[in-house]
């Protein structure tokens, strides 16, 4: 069967047909990447995998980076130490298999207080609950578009600082200190508009709301102009829903989206395996580019 893709929404996603990752080819992967390039999030449905033909398939994308430290600790599939696991079930002690539980998960980007932040992220979904725990996604691209002429002149001087003290579901990462004062917390610079380094998109780039912080400016001033940058950020029309069934897995580009999670029934559980491909570009702005 040859492989045929259909965008999902105007602003970002496609599904992708006629491929299994279990056997994927070289030429196979090449036209599943370029869909991927233009689409920025991929939906592949019904597939039947092992961990290390997950691993195999994620691989084939970059270098994987090992969990992150969640408020749960690094959260490994056993025996793939380079495939994390997201997860509200419990062991036989009682303690979780997995992170993040059972909340919501805010908008977000992934590990976006690194130097060089994650390229790609991925996820497969192994137990689903009866309902809840959709994936969100956002395109940044689409975002920076639709923001005004005059907004985009000032935000694209400016950067964000990215914190890195809590994840995506609010609890405090293993090994920080709480802290709430932005200027003062963990994290690292990032242009707020940069260019994305293999396609030459321009794109926003934002990390978590909470703790967030324009450098340069008065908290209050930068709270304001944050606010009104994830207002364009977090737009329906820019958004894209996945309603999660046992077989998907999905891929998407981690310096063009943004994506949040809905909670689900504390009693049911929820499993996906995911794999994260490590970054190795330090983000640079359009000015700063056009300057080098």
């Amino acid at each position: 069967m040859a492989i045929r893709h259909t965008p999902i929404t105007p602003a970002l996603g496609a599904t992708i047909e006629g491929v299994d990752l279990a056997e994927i080819t070289p030429a196979e992967f090449r036209q599943v990447h370029e869909i991927w390039k233009k689409h920025h999030v991929v939906v592949l449905r019904g597939q039947r995998l092992t961990n290390a033909q997950f691993e195999r398939f994620s691989a084939m994308i970059g270098e994987l980076d090992p969990p992150p430290n969640q408020g749960a600790g690094r959260k490994s599939v056993p025996g793939y130490p380079n495939l994390y696991v997201v997860s509200n079930r419990k062991n036989a002690q009682g303690e979780p298999i997995g992170a993040l539980g059972d909340g919501e998960a805010s908008w977000h980007t992934d590990m976006s207080y690194l130097e060089r932040p994650p390229l790609a992220s991925m996820l497969w979904s192994v137990e689903l609950p009866s309902t809840g725990g959709d994936t969100w996604f956002a395109s940044m691209p689409a975002a920076l578009r639709a923001m005004p002429a005059d907004l985009v002149a000032r935000v694209r001087r400016l950067a964000i600082k990215h914190d890195g003290t809590y994840d995506s579901g609010g609890n405090l990462r293993k090994g920080m200190v709480a802290n709430d004062d932005p200027r003062e917390s963990v994290g690292t610079l990032h242009p707020i508009v940069i260019v994305q380094p293999e396609t030459g998109e321009h794109t926003l780039y934002l990390g978590r709301r909470r703790n967030a912080w324009i450098a340069g400016l008065p908290v209050d001033e930068s709270e304001r102009l944050l606010n009104i940058i994830w207002s364009y950020a977090t737009m329906p029309e820019i958004t894209l829903r996945h309603q999660w069934k046992l077989g998907d897995v999905v891929l998407w580009n981690n310096l063009t989206t943004m994506h949040r999670r809905d909670a689900f029934p504390a009693d049911e559980v929820r499993t996906l395996h995911r794999s994260q491909i490590k970054g190795k570009y330090v983000l640079a702005s359009p000015i700063q580019q056009e300057a080098a």
